[in-house]
């Protein structure tokens, strides 16, 4: 399976909550599939979806927040694992799509194909860790602690369009909307 595949999959969980997407390749696949007011589209800043998502649910603790990231992401920023466990909010729900590879700068390998994202989430403490195929999505995006599922996906990008929005407007839409 792709990774647009699975950002099709994981939208059909989503209502009303509130998407950081993580940069390049996924944000556009996501623009594609689903463009939202409540979906923030990441152009820059690898590593720090998660980072915003987590400042997103604390400040807004009355909606839920789903993050959908990448491994090469994830790796980029580790620290990021310990912080949001740190605070478990409950209401971010941490989806990071483990292609194994960089997909927006030429699809390089990650370390993630040698590791085990959900164990070692678990070895930071999140009680709510699972592969997707074992999560009930819709229940972990209203539990009582944070969660972080790793989405398994065969590497590679789509032909997704360019978002067609500047970084200030994807801002002040996302804004406007919560």
């Amino acid at each position: 399976m792709a990774r647009r595949e699975a950002i099709r999959d994981i939208m059909e969980y989503i209502d009303d909550e509130l998407v950081i997407c993580n940069i390049g390749f996924p944000s556009r696949e996501l623009y594609d599939i689903d463009d939202r007011d409540e979906n923030f589209y990441m152009i820059g800043s690898m590593g720090l979806a998660s980072s915003i998502g987590l400042g997103l649910a604390l400040s807004r603790p009355d909606k839920d927040v789903v993050v959908i990231d990448g491994d090469g992401s994830l790796l980029m920023n580790m620290g990021s694992l310990v912080t949001v466990f740190a605070n478990n909010p409950r209401n971010l729900t941490w989806i990071v799509i483990d292609n194994g590879a960089y997909g927006s700068t030429g699809n390089q390998d990650t370390y993630a194909k040698v590791l085990d994202l959900v164990d070692i989430a678990r070895g930071v403490g999140f009680k709510n860790s699972y592969d997707f195929c074992d999560a009930h999505l819709k229940e972990l995006i209203k539990s009582d602690n944070a969660s972080f599922i790793v989405y398994n996906t065969e590497a590679g990008n789509s032909k997704a369009p360019i978002i067609d929005l500047d970084p200030v407007a994807i801002k002040n839409r996302f804004m406007n909307s919560i």
